[in-house]
């Protein structure tokens, strides 16, 4: 009797780990990469699947582009509502100004672009632009600005770190947008 005892133990838990196997990857979890306006935003947050979710009375991704003569100027925001307590926020925030086409924006100039993190529960903001932030690396890569057809999409990443927080690395970053 034990070893039958023993047996199914062994099935149980070679199925967990199985299952475990199978789970698709951080990266597989995120949306695709598209050019089409398909209104899609991910990135991996220290290697873990980030998008938008959740509402607190506003939209949680939200692009807009503005025309001037010298270019336009991008604004992308979001956010993450992640648990029930009053902290489980997380912001994204990317910003890019004289975009007048395809092209790649770094953020260590942080007059033409600014990446953002926020999490209200380790109490930590992290902005390429500020002076406490002392590391930063990144670029935002306009792929696709369609004025015609109102669609913007690209792809990002950066590691910003702060002194008091711990860096935030994001990676695989994408965005697809109808205007």
């Amino acid at each position: 009797m034990r070893k039958l005892f023993l047996y199914a133990a062994l099935l149980l838990l070679t199925q967990c780990s199985k299952c475990k196997n199978d789970d698709p990857s951080p990266l597989e979890r995120l949306p695709p990469a598209t050019q089409t306006g398909a209104n899609t935003f991910g990135c991996l947050v220290n290697g873990q699947p980030w998008t938008p979710q959740g509402n607190d009375g506003t939209a949680n991704y939200t692009v807009s582009y503005d025309r001037f003569p010298d270019g336009g100027i991008l604004n992308i925001s979001t956010y993450k509502i992640y648990g029930q307590g009053a902290t489980d926020f997380q912001t994204l925030s990317l910003w890019a100004k004289q975009i007048t086409g395809i092209g790649s924006f770094s953020f260590l100039n942080t007059s033409s672009a600014i990446a953002r993190f926020g999490d209200v529960k380790t109490n930590c903001i992290w902005r390429s632009a500020d002076n406490t932030t002392t590391y930063r690396r990144g670029t935002l890569t306009i792929t696709k600005l369609d004025l015609t057809a109102g669609i913007i999409s690209g792809t990002f990443d950066f590691t910003l770190y702060k002194p008091g927080c711990d860096s935030i690395r994001v990676t695989h970053g994408r965005f697809d947008k109808k205007l």
